[in-house]
């Protein structure tokens, strides 16, 4: 039976952040994604949802990262942020065009719709989806108005997602509101809370998940999305895991747990490339 495959990364590759830690002392911003792609296996493309990159650029990611390692790149914002996505197809192609640039490094993009994009909407997604080549170019939908998490609306959008074969991007906010009184977690919570609904809807599985500073608060939610992952690998499903935090500094620390996680699992994962850097720091350790 075919296992599906894992991937496991964090938001972005850039935060200077990391350096004498995830990063060895020293380390370059020039150097940061070619570390970062000896450590972790994937990344989500947030820097795409800002701005679009040039042609160069998107040549120096894919030639800056080793053979099997995907980017995941957000549809941008002026694109999923403008109201009707249908219009702005003809944009979300020529996007699209522009991150084959990336090759075998690309792997399934996804459109992050702002929380005023409700199902009153679904035929402006339904005439969007039908116009994106979803079987050759793998697509993800993360949706945020509240009414989609409920059964009717929840029912009409896996179908819809299902018929395309375009995935659901399943956004975890439980660790930072779960009871937190940390006022500087508190201040920073950009996330909306919104009901987890972990089902997947094509070959492949998006996962985003906001961690929280203290590694205690992720135990039990780590726990479950292993074995969750475990599942949906030994059923021929992809997935692509990503770890974020308020404080970004802590989320490579929190990625590694959870490979340990799924290796106690038992889970069908590759090993961690970040296992086989050598020379690890003190300040590396102290991340986890």
């Amino acid at each position: 039976m075919h296992v599906g495959r894992f991937y496991l990364g964090c938001a972005v590759w850039a935060y200077r952040g990391w350096v004498r830690g995830f990063y060895p002392e020293g380390s370059r911003s020039s150097d940061f994604l070619s570390l970062y792609g000896d450590r972790l296996t994937a990344v989500e493309g947030n820097t795409t949802f800002y701005s679009v990159p040039d042609v160069e650029t998107v040549r120096r990611w894919a030639a800056a990262t080793p053979s099997g390692f995907r980017f995941c790149p957000k549809l941008p914002r002026t694109i999923t942020h403008q109201g009707q996505l249908e219009p702005l197809a003809r944009e979300g192609l020529a996007f699209l065009e522009r991150m084959q640039g990336l090759g075998d490094r690309l792997g399934p993009m996804f459109a992050q719709l702002p929380p005023s994009y409700s199902p009153v909407q679904l035929e402006d997604l339904e005439a969007f989806l039908a116009v994106w080549p979803c079987r050759t170019a793998p697509l993800a939908i993360e949706v945020r108005h509240p009414d989609w998490f409920e059964p009717t609306h929840t029912g009409k959008l896996d179908r819809l997602l299902a018929q395309a074969g375009v995935g659901r991007v399943l956004l975890d906010t439980r660790p930072i509101y779960s009871g937190s009184d940390d006022p500087q977690v508190n201040s920073q919570r950009r996330k909306p809370n919104l009901p987890l609904q972990p089902r997947v809807t094509a070959s492949f599985a998006i996962v985003r998940l906001i961690s929280h500073p203290d590694r205690d608060r992720n135990t039990n939610y780590l726990d479950e999305w292993a074995q969750r992952v475990s599942v949906w690998l030994q059923q021929g499903i992809d997935v692509f895991f990503f770890v974020h935090c308020p404080q970004e500094q802590f989320s490579p620390g929190t990625a590694k747990q959870f490979q340990q996680r799924l290796e106690n699992e038992s889970a069908p994962v590759p090993p961690l490339p970040w296992d086989g850097v050598a020379g690890k720091t003190s300040g590396q350790l102290s991340l986890f």
